[in-house]
């Protein structure tokens, strides 16, 4: 089972995260390398959403309560919702 983190996003998300993006970035690398988040990224075309993927609902929550973009107003909403994947859900080897 997979946990989704779903940020609902402002309008001009892509302009006012330049200065946040370091500190973002940093975090999900961290993440990632604990194993903790799986994937993640923002919807495009409109950026109106990201969605970054975990192991664990009680790491993709307290992601939230630590990432700038929360923090400075870039997301107006979060959840988390558990995704039950049927198909798929393991790195390909290319």
């Amino acid at each position: 089972m997979y946990w989704l983190l779903l940020y609902d996003l402002i309008d001009d998300y892509l302009e006012r995260r330049v200065p946040l993006r370091p500190e973002h970035l940093g975090l999900v690398q961290a993440a990632h390398e604990r194993g903790e988040l799986f994937m993640a990224g923002a919807l495009a075309d409109p950026a109106d959403m990201a969605v970054l993927v975990w192991t664990d609902p009680v790491a993709a929550e307290a992601f939230a309560g630590h990432d700038p973009y929360v923090r400075e107003g870039l997301v107006t909403r979060w959840r988390v919702r558990p995704w039950r994947v049927v198909i798929g859900g393991e790195p390909r080897e290319s």
